[in-house]
Parts: structure tokens; sequence; C-alpha cells
């Protein structure tokens, strides 16, 4: 090929390369220009040529860069097929450019250094150690040429270890050569770096003048300008060989970390107060410090805790923080806290193991930096050190050592100042908002953060208190006493609630707030902790008194008076007559108002002191049942003298008050005593709730659209809503009746409720079945509930919509609350407390649909559980709940279906005797479940042809947001509906229903990437009665096999693992259709294709296909029909495992490997990222074996072994 050729090549390249890069070109040159270059890597054959004429110096960056990512490109694509000597070419001609074919050090860009080192990297791996043995050789006499080489080595060292061991981008035989090869040289390797570290580190502080070298007298001014190049070069390579160190002691045996008496972490530790390598310095330590492995091994980490790597790590934090916020010494800061907290964990793992480690004599002097970091203005380094003050005050050494008991007063000391909700990065007024203005992007941000941090604060506390109990409680008993005397301070953001009140951002209020959290966690541990006649009762009592008395108008200061109230409330328990004071003043803040007989709308914060004294009153009644049973009268009198005024408390308080009446009576432990009281209390509800008017309303759609109002247009928003108190009677029936059934109960001890009348008889299993003395009042009820409840279901028939005044149009829709809620948009804060609960008419409206449809659910959730067999066997009681609750439900919207599903179903079938699955749970599960089947699936179909087709046409004001809204809500339902049947099928060995808080976590990255489904998952009794039933069979089995090719990774690994398998195992031992089975496993596949890209459900999905044609292929040859069909099988390796599978005298292979071999086969199937999807592939030889043969299990035992280590001495050439 003449040369005439490639350059004139070459400046075509040039002229492409410019335009692509020139900003002011046209999208059609810069195109056209794009696909020339691709085309000539792909086809040209004097590629490498063209790349090394393109990276001479003399050419400009960007061409020298894309002359690189030619030569990378040859590599990577073409190797296989080169023949030897252009190899041997290509490599000697790319060594000689990191010779003297780039800038110096400080001149290169960095974007050459990196290609350069990427094409060494990648013929390594082609080519190392067996077709190039001397290449660690070859880098090591290029190193001693000088710094830019010397770099360009590290880069190299780096690369290779980032591919080889961190990201494993090559085949399995490639990467254990190189990494056994790279474990031989390891000592070598580490011996380079640290040399070249040390070597360059002190040539650098020589010519800067490091503090003990510096000489004012004999060193010219002139002389340091001159050598400045010089020193910068050799930082450069200080900094690369610390960044390359890194990329290896995370992984090399720990012996080369602690060879030479910790020489490495001795270095380290030293160039920790060296302004420009620091940051890597304190990285590596940190990497070291962390790693895992035999303690045996760990052991000389120790050697941090010595005097001169304790006076580098302090001297170092210190000099850091003395010049103020600097970005980069704040990252060394985050860096060394780091460090420090995991030097605590390895103390901690080595401490009082079989290890002869004693505490370090400078356990005093760690303890003091660490509480230092504790008590920066930073709340992030505050809340980065609580995991391990955390690990030390559990310990069981360190937590008896004086040196960590003296420092609890001083951690809790700190916590008071870091309690204090200050820091928000938009505001100036704490010496943590610039901190935060470095770690949040908002003040949602780092709300969100700073309530973790609270809570997480709130643990440790309560550990060192466990530990000190006392110093605690006088300190929360100092802080209250403070606050009780200290002047308000509501600062300049005042509340919209009224002149002078606190806002969340108020002085007054973050100090309250903190003191209220902080009393509470040392005094509920204080009482765990100490015996009773220990616990100091005088000086409780006497804190308690100067919160009875304390008086405010503050709404937000209030809560935080009820909080302590009920903190110190315990210890009324030793003092019964302040029982009465206690139960005064929760009564009259149930009542407060900020502004008496005012006709505003009530804000949040008032709303709330209210809802909290309720709350306060109940836990009261329920953890205190026996100490205010004396006191009932006085109790049930002061009750009903608020309710009696209709309009003094809201339907919720009422309620909430009558709750605690309930809960008392529970300790009457006397049937029929407890029976008339609830009769007595249920009378004014029984009255209104079965008259003839409420009957007509409740069982009339259009009826009840007019008594509540809902037809009505209001002109003037701001006028009393007409029919409010007519809103307000159905809501108070409904909160009584579930007020009741929540709380009535028969006494826990066997012996007491069968003294007191409760015990009726026996099931046939010998479990004994009680009466709840609410049941009579209740099932009296039950009929215009269920009428209630068909009547809401009607509502959202399209005539009845239409019914809907123009002002409530909207009432059945979401509040915008629960919309934020599901699309995870943060609420403003300040909006929380001031802002009226409902801003609108509507807004009220929306709110009455809402919380009555949920709360009657919640009433039959509740209903099994509380009257048990009572409930259970009420006439017909299946067909009244599917003509009630489940009528009409194609017109109700996702987010009324979920909670009926969550609250109502779910908990009504797992509280159900197995004597009423056949005439209450089946007859109704059936039908339900193959309705589910068929909306989801139609929702789902929706959705993907929409993803196809992404219409243009919606009509909505936002549409965008609105089809999230949709689609978030059919995820949402979907896994309410399969955590439902998983609950109703599936047995709860080794599998947990956490649902509540699973079902909304939308967090693909907690999915485990090794998944078998749990061994015992078999299914329930109920299971198996559904299963019977031919219709529901079908329903669950299409159902769960056919949510694996919807779009939600969460519910498949969750349907995947928990379902598929144990259902379809139920129906194995029957004769299934061959067009049935070779569904179910193209379902699987389907999953994969759709899920394959996220490891966690990939793993899932394979071995559940694997379960499936291991089981169903000797019985149904359609299996593999369906395989052959699969995206570039091979057809003989399929065959292979056909006849292994189907040759039953064959021995087993293992489990894994039948398994790997199958995962081969499917791989066409197995759905990839986009980013995957169009990569063109890399294929990397594998070369001859460089060891020998050792037994297969020995070999998978060396190769388990964390550290690599052992390796090299059984694999010697």
């Amino acid at each position: 090929m003449s040369a005439e050729q490639v350059s004139s090549l070459c400046e075509q390249l040039v002229k492409a390369v410019t335009v692509i890069m020139d900003p002011a070109s046209t999208q059609r040159y810069r195109l056209e220009a794009l696909k020339f270059c691709e085309e000539f890597k792909e086809k040209c054959p004097i590629c490498v040529p063209c790349g090394l004429k393109l990276a001479e110096k003399t050419q400009t960056a960007i061409v020298r860069h894309f002359g690189l990512q030619i030569l990378e490109h040859v590599v990577k694509f073409r190797w296989n097929n080169m023949p030897r000597l252009e190899k041997v070419y290509l490599k000697n001609n790319v060594m000689g450019l990191i010779s003297s074919g780039t800038l110096s050090i400080l001149e290169e860009e960095s974007h050459i250094k990196d290609v350069l080192s990427r094409i060494v990297v990648e013929m390594i791996k082609r080519e190392w150690p067996q077709h190039w043995p001397d290449m660690l050789k070859e880098l090591d006499t290029l190193s001693k040429q000088g710094e830019t080489q010397t770099e360009l080595v590290m880069f190299i060292l780096l690369r290779l270890a980032e591919d080889v061991v961190t990201f494993q981008t090559l085949p399995t035989q490639r990467r254990r050569d190189i990494q056994q090869t790279l474990t031989q040289n390891m000592e070598k390797i580490f011996s380079f770096l640290l040399t070249a570290l040390q070597q360059n580190v002190n040539k650098y502080r020589r010519m800067v003048g490091a503090p003990q070298e510096q000489d004012a007298l004999n060193t010219p001014q002139k002389a340091d300008l001159a050598q400045e190049p010089k020193a910068q070069a050799n930082c450069r390579v200080g900094i690369a060989a610390l960044n390359t160190l890194a990329g290896y002691i995370d992984w090399v045996a720990l012996s080369h970390i602690t060879a030479d008496n910790c020489k490495l972490l001795e270095t380290l530790c030293l160039l920790l107060n060296e302004p420009e390598l620091q940051i890597g310095a304190a990285e590596c330590l940190l990497i070291a410090v962390s790693r895992k492995g035999k303690l045996e091994d760990r052991k000389p980490l120790m050697v941090l805790f010595g005097d001169v790597a304790m006076h580098y790590i302090l001297t170092a934090a210190q000099t850091a923080d003395g010049g103020g916020l600097v970005e980069k010494h704040y990252v060394f800061l985050k860096r060394l806290c780091q460090v420090l907290c995991a030097l605590g964990s390895q103390l901690c793992a080595l401490l009082g193991s079989d290890s002869d480690v004693e505490t370090p004599a400078n356990f005093g002097k760690y303890l003091d930096s660490f509480l230092a970091f504790t008590t920066h203005p930073s709340q992030f380094l505050r809340s980065s050190t609580q995991i391990t003050w955390g690990a030390l005050f559990r310990h069981e050494i360190l937590s008896r050592d004086p040196l960590l008991l003296a420092m609890i007063p001083k951690y809790l000391r700190a916590s008071m100042t870091n309690l204090v909700k200050v820091g928000f990065p938009s505001k100036t007024d704490s010496a943590s908002c610039e901190y935060s203005r470095f770690d949040f992007d908002s003040d949602e941000d780092f709300n969100a953060f700073f309530n973790s941090f609270r809570a997480q604060q709130g643990e440790v506390m309560r550990m060192a208190c466990r530990l000190d109990p006392r110093t605690g409680f006088q300190m929360a008993g100092e802080w209250l006493r403070y606050q009780l005397t200290a002047p308000v301070d509501p600062g300049p953001m005042n509340s919209k609630t009224g002149e002078g009140l606190c806002s969340v951002f108020s002085p007054s209020f973050v100090q309250w707030d903190a003191m209220t959290f902080f009393s509470e966690s040392v005094i509920s541990q204080m009482f765990r902790t100490l015996d009773k006649d220990e616990i100091p009762v005088n000086d409780g009592i006497d804190l308690l008194q100067l919160v009875l008395n304390f008086e405010t108008k503050d709404p937000l200061i209030l809560s935080c008076v009820l909080t302590n109230v009920s903190a110190l409330f315990p210890f009324v328990t030793y003092r019964p007559e302040y029982l009465q004071q206690v139960l005064s003043k929760l009564f009259a803040s149930v009542t407060f108002e900020v502004v008496e007989e005012s006709k505003a709308p009530r804000t949040r914060a008032v709303k709330n002191v209210r809802r909290h004294a309720c709350s306060s009153i109940i836990k009261m009644c329920r953890d205190y049942p026996q100490l205010v049973l004396p006191n009932f009268d006085m109790l049930y009198n002061h009750v009903k003298q608020l309710l009696s005024n209709e309009l003094l408390l809201t339907q919720m308080e009422k309620c909430a008050l009558m709750e605690a009446l309930v809960l008392i009576s529970n300790q009457f432990k006397d049937y029929e005593r407890q029976k008339a009281f609830l009769e007595e209390l249920m009378a004014p509800v029984a009255g209104l709730w079965l008259s003839p008017e409420m009957q007509r309303v409740l069982s009339d759609p259009e009826a009840f659209i007019s008594y509540v109002g809902a037809d009505n247009k209001i002109a003037d928003p701001g006028l009393e809503d007409p029919s409010g108190l007519n809103r307000s009677r159905i809501s108070f029936c409904v909160y009584t009746i579930l007020g009741v059934v929540k709380r009535a109960r028969w006494p826990a001890a066997a012996e007491e409720a069968k003294a007191g009348g409760f015990l009726v008889g026996y099931m046939p299993s010998g479990t004994p079945m009680y009466r709840n003395p609410c049941t009579e009042q209740v099932l009296k009820l039950l009929d215009n509930l269920l009428a209630l409840i068909r009547t809401h279901n009607n509502l959202y028939t399209p005539e009845m919509v239409a019914r809907l005044g123009e002002t409530f149009a909207k009432a059945l829709d979401m509040l915008e609350v629960e919309k934020n809620a599901i699309l995870g948009l943060p609420q403003p804060l300040l909006e929380l407390y001031d802002s009226p609960v409902y801003k609108t008419v509507l807004e009220r409206m929306q709110g009455f649909f809402c919380t009555l449809y949920d709360n009657c659910f919640h009433i039959l959730g509740n209903a099994g559980p509380s009257m048990q067999q009572d409930f259970y066997t009420v006439d017909s009681l299946a067909t009244q709940l599917l003509s009630s609750a489940f009528i009409n439900l194609n017109n109700i919207p996702d987010y009324r279906l979920r909670p009926m599903l969550r609250v109502f179903v779910k908990p009504l079938v797992l509280s159900c005797p197995p004597e009423y699955y056949e005439t209450l749970v089946c007859p109704m599960l059936g039908p339900l479940f193959t309705y589910l089947h068929v909306r989801l699936s139609q929702k789902w179909q929706v959705i993907n042809q929409r993803s196809m087709l992404c219409e243009d046409d919606a009509v909505d004001d936002n549409p965008e947001s609105q089809e999230m809204l949709e689609e978030q809500l059919v995820r949402l339902l979907t896994r309410e509906v399969m955590d439902l049947i998983t609950v109703c099928c599936v047995s709860k060995k080794g599998v947990e229903h956490n649902t509540t808080a699973a079902v909304d976590a939308d967090d693909d990255e907690a999915m485990a990437t090794e998944v078998t489904p749990p061994a015992s998952a078999e299914l329930t009794e109920l299971g198996k009665c559904l299963m019977k039933q031919e219709d529901v069979c079908t329903a669950l089995l299409i159902t769960a096999y056919i949510s694996l090719s919807w779009k939600d990774t969460l519910s498949c690994q969750r349907t995947t693992t928990q379902l598929c398998w144990p259902l379809l195992k139920q129906v194995l031992p029957g004769n299934l259709l061959p067009d049935a089975v070779s569904w179910f496993f193209i379902s699987v596949l389907n999953g994969l294709q759709i899920h394959g890209q996220h490891d966690g459900c990939m793993a899932a999905l394979v071995h559940l296909a694997f379960q499936i044609y291991e089981a169903l292929r000797p019985r149904y040859a359609e299996l593999k029909a369906v395989m052959e069909q699969v995206p570039e099988i091979q057809r003989d390796s399929l065959e292979q495992f056909d006849s292994k599978l189907l040759n039953p005298t064959l021995q087993k292979v293992a489990d894994k490997r039948r398994k790997d071999h199958f995962k081969r086969l499917i791989a066409g199937c197995i759905g990839k990222s986009l980013g995957e999807q169009f990569r063109k592939e890399v294929h990397i030889r594998n070369l001859p074996s460089l060891f020998k043969k050792v037994k297969p299990s020995l070999e998978a035992d060396v190769l388990e072994n964390e550290d690599g280590e052992g390796l090299t001495a059984l694999f010697e050439p």
C-alpha cells in the first residue's frame, strides 16, 4: 500500500473529523462525514498505517484521538483475523507512541492518554501472558524514560485491573489467565507502584519545598519557578500512582497491603497532609480499611490506631477544616470521615473475636476525632458518623470501656444540636447552610435526608442511653425546663395561621421539635433499661407538672407539648393521682382553636393538634387500660358532653374519643356489662343509621348524591356548604362502626375470657370460639353498610357521574395529594401546616368520598378478625358481598380498587378459618380473580399499544403526567393483585409478605441478582381449594404467567419467585393440553425478552423456565419445538441437552451446570437494555491453557477463594 494512498485517505479523514466536530456544520454534512469515518473503520484494509499517521504528534488533538480510536477499533474487532507480523508491527508502534509519540505529561490531553492506554489493554487482554510474556518488563522499561511514560504505564495497569477484576468484561478463561498471572506478579507490581509513588512524591516535595525541608536562605526564588513544571509532573505521577493503587487495593491479597511493616499504609497516612495528593491517599486508605476477609489477615490494619497514623489523620482533618468551606477540602473531609468510620468497623470486628487484638492505646484520641466530625457544621458529615457510633455503643467489649462511657454525655450533647432542623440550602440561618448547598439540590431533598438522619440518631441515642440512662434523662429534663421558660421567637417567617405564631422554620419551633424528639427517645429507653425501683419518679413527676401547667396558643408548640405529656406519662403509673390532670390537658387540646368560635377553615396545624390529643388519649387507653379504668365514668361523661354539641368536633375526633372508651371497656372483662355499654354508646349511631330517611339515602345513588350535596352548583365557595351536616352524619356513623369493630375485643387470657362469658365453644380443630360484645350491634347495621357500599360503587356509572353538579364534576377524582404521592412529587414544606386541610369545596367533597370509601372497606376488613364465626356465618354473606362490594367494578377506577383489595379482601381472607373457605371465600374470590385477570390484561394492552404508537391525540390539559399517573396506578394495582393471589395461594415459608411497605416501593435496585424460589413454597389450603375450581384455576394460572410480560419489574420478580411454580406444580399430575404447556413456557420466555435486562428478574425467570422444561419436556415434545424457535439457538447443543434430560440412565450433571447450559441455549430470548441492543460484539479468543488441569472440585474451591491468594501456589506452570 503506497504512502500516497495513505496520505490522501488521511487527508479525507482529517476533513471528515473536522466536519463532525465543527459546531457550525449542517446535520447532513455531519452525518455524511460520520458515515464515511465509520465505513472506513469497518472496511478499509489500511486502517493501521492510516491510524498511525493520524496519531502523529504533529496533528491536532482531535485528529490524533481519532487516529488512536481507529487503532483501538482494529484491536477490538479485527485482531483475530490479523497476520502475526501485522500484530507485532501494531504492538511495536503503539509502544513507540508511548515512548516518544505523545506530548509531555503536562501538555498532553487526558483523552489522548486514555485512548492510548486502552489500546495497550485491549492487546494485553488478547495476548498476555501466553504470547506476550515480557509485557510487564516492557512497561517497566518504558516507565524508566520519564514521568510522561510512567503516568501512561499507571493508566494501563489501572485499566487492566478494572476490565479484568472490577467489570470482568472478558471471557472466563482469559479473565482467569490474566488475573492469576497478575496475582503471581503482584509483589513486583505493588513494589513498582509504591516506588514510583515515593520517588515522585519525594522529588515533588523537594522542589516545592515541603515545610520540613525548606531552607529559605539557600533556595533562590527563581529556581523555584524553573522547577515548577518539573514539580507538577512529579505530582501528576503521584496522583496516577494513587489512582492505580486504588484499583488494586480492593482485591489483592491483604498481605500485599500490609507488607513490609505496613509501608503502604504509612505512606498513605503521610500523604494525607499533602494538599495535591490527599484526596487520592484518603481514597486508597478508605478502600484498604474497608477490606473484609479473614480476621487474622486484617489484624495488621490496627497499625492505623498507632501514634504516627493517628497524628497524621488528625492533623490532616484539622488543616482541611481550618480554612472555611473549600470544595476540595470538604470532599477530603468526607473521605477522611469515611476512613474513621471504616476503622471503627474494623475495630469492632477484630475486638472480642478470637483474635488477640486489644483496645488500642489511642482509642480515646480516636473517639475525640470522631466526635469532631459529629459536631462539624456539615449535616452530611454528622450523619456519616452515626452508624459507627451505634456499632461502638452496641459492642460487647467497647461498650464497657470507660473512655466510651465518658463519651456518652458528649455524644448526647452533640445530638441535642444535631437534632435541630437547620441547614436548608436555600437559607442562611445556620453554619450548616453553605455545606448543604454542596450536598443537596433542594430544600425537599435536604428535608428527606434530615428526616432519615434524625431517625438514625434516635436509634443511636437509645443505644447510648441503654449504657447510661440517667445522664440522658437528666439532659432531657434540663432542656425541657429551658424550653418551657424560653420566650417564643417566631422568626421572620410568620405562620399564616395567626399573628406571632410559629411556622415550621421558626427558631422556637425547631428547638421545641428537637427537644421533644430527644426527650421522647431517652425517656422511653430509660423505662426499658432501669429497674422499677431505680426510676427517678419525683423528677419525672416534677417535669410532668411543669408541662401540664404550660399554656400556649401556638398549635405547633402545643403539638410538641402533647408529645412530651405522652413521653412522661409512664411516671403516672407510679402516681395515679396525676391522671386527672393529664386527661384535662388532653381534653382541652381536643377542642383547641387559635381563635375561639372562628368560622375560617382550620389549618392543618390546628387539626394536627386536635388529632394528636385524640391519639394520645387512645394510646393511653391502649397501653395503660388498668390505670385509666377507675376513671372510666369521669371519662365517659366528659366524652358524652363533647359529643352532645354536633359542631364542636369533627367526626374523626368524636370517633377517636369513642374508640378510647371502647378500649377501656375491654377491661370490664364481663361480656354482658361491655355489651350493654357498647349498646348505649352506639345508640345515637343506630338511631341515625337505621332511620327510614337514612335507609332511603344509603340505598339509592340519586338520593345519596342529593343528600351529600354533590349535585349542587355552588356559586360562592366561601359560603357554608348547606349539605355539610348531612355528610358529617354519614361519616360519624361509619367512623363509629369502624372504631368499635377495630377496638372491641374479648380478654386475651383464656381463663378471663371464659369467666367473663366470652367463650361460646370450640372449633372441630379444638380452637376456642369467642364472641365479641359488639357483634350484635354491628351486625344490626351491616345491611345498610353494604347498601352504602353498593351505592358508592354505583356512583361511578356514567349516568350517575353525569348527575354531579357543576362544582363537583370531579368529586370522585383523586385528591391532588394522592396523585403527588403516587408520582413521587414532594409536598412543599410550609404548605403542610399553614394551609387549610381542604382548600376548596371540591377538595372537601373529594376528601369525603375518598375517606368514606376507604372506611367502609376497613370495616369489612376488620369484621372477620373482630367478630369471627359470627361474621363468617352471616346468612348468604358471599352473595351479599358480591352484590355490594364487587358490583360495577368495570367503572371503578384503579385508585379505588387498590385500597379495596388491600384493606378488605386481603384481611378477610387471611383471618378466615378453613371451615368457611367453601361457603364464603371461594365463591367470592373465584369471580373476583377472573374479573381482575381480564381487567389487568386490558389495561396492560393499552399501555403496550400506547408505548408502540406514542399517540399524539391526548386531550387532557397535561397528558404526559396523566398518562404517567395512569400507568403508575396500573403498576400499583398489578402489584396489589399479584400480592393478593400470592397471599391466598402460597404458604409463607421463606416468603415474607410485608405488603403495605413493599407494594409501593418502586426500587429495581433492591432486587437480588441470584434468585431461587424458596424450596418450601407450597400451596396453602385455600390455594388448593381455589385450584379445584376449573375457571378459578385457569384465571390464576393465566394471570400469573401473563403478568410476566407486563412492564413492571418488581411484580415480575415476585410472581416468578413466589407464585408461578407452586401454581403450575399443582396441575402437573392432571392432563394438561400440549398447547397450554407450550403457552406457559412461551410466557416465561416472553418475560425474559422484556425483563431480561434486569439481573434479578433474569435469574428468576431463567430458573423458572429451566424448572418447567425439566419437569415437562419428558411428557411434552412440544417444548422442544418451542426451544427450536429461540433466536440463535445452537441445535446440536439443544440435542445434547435434550438427550441427557431424556436419558434417565445417565448420571445427572450438577444442577448449576445444567442450568448454565440451559441459560446458554435460551440466551437469544434474554432481553437487553437499549444501550446493549445495537452494540457490536467483541470476540476475545482463548489462548492455550496456562495451567495444568487440577481436579475440578479443587479448582472450584480455589477460585472461590476471595482474595485469589493460594492460586499462585496451586497453579505453578
